[in-house]
């Protein structure tokens, strides 16, 4: 209970499953106190990833950092297998020791570091939180107090001598990282409001009469999260202790769960066809836009057949006549011929190769093999001459003409 870290194991882990459920218990909790947790989300077809966290992971937060990697590493091997949904089920002091870390590097603000693409997985995959006496209001003298309360330590009347070991070892934490738990619990509770983010719904039980969870503290953080647009469902369990709902309460309890694990199923089932949805768009796209320029390619490495019957699709359907102009504005070139022939423009005209075949039937046509009848004079002169003198009228040849046009 007093040492470093913690330990995470697989309550139940069947192949066929709705979704997993990671429990962060409660300090001291052992295996058989979980138990009952971890029976009532295999009823309901739920896998359970159980994380038992020690007391000093509240006071040094790199040591819940190592332990939230650990649990992160063992889900993402898990959704790596077969996506599913993700709830975060937390109980009394549990979000403190660990959850709040493991949220943290989804994020990215945390030194231990993630890959972008796994962080997406569990990001993707989180569709539910349940706060089950919690979450705490971790004070100076919280942990005093939570050392030595019955339900930690499961005794109605703890020895003395183990009071007094806790109020040293607490009082000794406070005076050397007083300063330094401060910020930390800012830190801690601006985490838990930007779980948000998620778009995951809440389910927080509590009790008036809990001395550890105070039921103000966990009223003003429900308000908070409805404020900021969050689905939360605040069940008051009456004289029910601490972490003692679900025993005192079981069929109510299990109503709220199983609620709860629903909307989950149904966040994640609609977030994977969104995102879907939005993989698709991007696909056709990209398919819109490359399958003309895959027409174009084809015609141009097919000189033996003109450009009619090429088809673009951007998103309505032109049929490209057999002589077909390309320009790059209305200041390009003349355009007497656009109303015999629909000219089509297009904004950026595909290059072609002057190495390539059909450059090179482009430049037999345009550039005649014979000029001997061409009369080739200097720029100088040819600006002193009208533009009908500066060509010889020659006898017209028509087989001249078909042999220099060879397209």
């Amino acid at each position: 209970m007093w040492g470093f870290g913690g330990r995470c194991y697989w309550g139940r882990k069947e192949r066929k499953r709705e979704g997993i459920v990671v429990v962060f218990a409660w300090m001291s909790s052992q295996e058989r106190h979980v138990k009952p947790y971890v029976e009532l989300y295999s009823s309901l077809g739920w896998n359970s990833l159980v994380c038992h966290s020690q007391f000093l992971n509240m006071f040094f937060s790199e040591k819940a950092e190592t332990l939230a990697l650990d649990i992160l590493n063992e889900i993402i091997e898990e959704l790596k297998m077969r996506p599913c949904p993700l709830v975060f089920a937390s109980f009394s002091g549990g979000p403190k020791a660990c959850m709040y870390k493991v949220i943290q590097i989804v994020d990215g603000k945390c030194e231990l570091q993630l890959n972008l693409d796994d962080c997406r997985l569990v990001r993707d995959c989180i569709a539910g939180h349940i706060f089950d006496s919690s979450p705490v209001d971790f004070t100076s003298d919280l942990g005093r107090r939570f050392a030595v309360h019955p339900s930690v330590l499961k005794m109605s009347h703890p020895p003395r001598i183990l009071s007094w070991m806790a109020n040293g070892i607490s009082n000794g934490l406070d005076a050397l990282f007083l300063n330094r738990f401060e910020s930390q619990r800012a830190e801690y509770w601006q985490t838990l409001y930007s779980s948000v983010s998620l778009g995951a719904p809440y389910l927080i039980l509590c009790s008036e009469n809990d001395e550890l969870a105070s039921y103000q503290v966990i009223f003003n953080f429900a308000q908070r999260l409805r404020e900021l647009g969050s689905d939360v469902k605040l069940v008051t369990m009456n004289g029910s202790p601490h972490v003692g709902h679900f025993r005192q309460y079981p069929v109510d309890y299990k109503a709220a769960v199983t609620e709860l694990l629903g909307k989950a199923s149904t966040v994640y089932s609609q977030r994977i066809r969104r995102l879907e949805g939005e993989g698709m768009s991007v696909e056709g796209g990209h398919d819109e836009i490359s399958e003309p320029m895959s027409d174009l390619r084809k015609a141009a490495a097919s000189p033996s057949q003109s450009f009619r019957g090429v088809t673009i699709q951007p998103s309505d359907h032109f049929y490209m006549p057999s002589s077909v102009g390309y320009y790059e504005g209305r200041d390009g070139g003349s355009l007497q011929d656009e109303q015999k022939e629909g000219l089509i423009h297009l904004p950026s005209p595909p290059k072609i190769n002057a190495h390539g075949v059909l450059g090179q039937i482009l430049f037999d046509v345009c550039v005649p093999k014979n000029v001997e009848d061409w009369d080739i004079r200097s720029s100088t002169s040819l600006s002193r001459q009208p533009y009908t003198s500066m060509r010889r009228h020659a006898p017209f040849n028509p087989i001249k003409c078909i042999r220099r046009s060879r397209l």
